[in-house]
């Protein structure tokens, strides 16, 4: 225990970065999931297909290579970003890509009738998406979302590619340099939970979603 306990500082360091880089990220590509629904939704066609390719590009790369692109592609053509910039663009434009795709299959689940009958309430298209489509949406997409959030815990592991330290590059040091397996089963204890209290988090929501049953 007291070498685990030697441990923690450094993993803890690593976990701010992971936890950092985890809610930037959903806190920008859950939005720009919902504009993306949206604009894949358009009837303007130039507009749809242009999401459409954007979000068969995001979906049909690894954000590894992303990240390489960003962080190591960009700066020959005179775009340069700092490692973390560069990370968070990345997994923003990647994540918002998923979420786009999810939304759009909310918002499609949500009957034809219930636009009709807000129209005949008198509500505006703004707020027939805002109070009416998009409370549905929610409630029926939580599970995929839900799968995409703890994907996106363990993709943080990823960002060691552009140097930046995290949690799991964390352990990999320690363990290379004390020759043991231990600091990679403490990570993994690291991310066992994060992963449990996300999966009780999504699990209240689901109650707090149950009314639209």
């Amino acid at each position: 225990m007291a070498y685990v306990y030697k441990l923690l500082p450094a993993m803890a360091t690593g976990l701010i970065t992971t936890l950092e880089v985890f809610s930037l990220t959903l806190i920008l590509s859950i939005p720009l999931g919902v504009i993306l629904a949206l604009g894949r939704l358009s009837p303007i066609k130039l507009l749809s297909r242009t999401v459409e390719l954007y979000i068969w590009v995001m979906r049909g790369t690894p954000l590894l290579l992303q990240l390489v692109f960003v962080f190591f592609g960009l700066p020959l053509v005179g775009i340069v970003f700092d490692r973390f910039t560069a990370v968070m663009i990345a997994f923003v434009l990647n994540y918002g890509a998923y979420f786009g795709e999810i939304f759009r299959g909310g918002i499609e689940s949500v009957d034809k009738g219930q636009y009709d009958g807000a129209e005949v309430l008198g509500f505006t298209p703004f707020q027939t998406f805002t109070q009416i489509v998009l409370p549905q949406v929610l409630k029926r997409t939580l599970p995929p979302v839900a799968n995409e959030v703890i994907t996106l815990i363990k993709d943080t592991s990823l960002v060691y590619v552009v140097g930046i330290g995290e949690l799991l590059r964390a352990g990999k040091i320690a363990s290379n340099r004390d020759a043991s397996l231990v600091p990679l089963v403490v990570v993994a204890v690291f991310y066992l939970l994060l992963t449990a209290l996300l999966t009780k988090l999504f699990k209240r929501l689901e109650e707090g979603y149950a009314y639209y049953e």
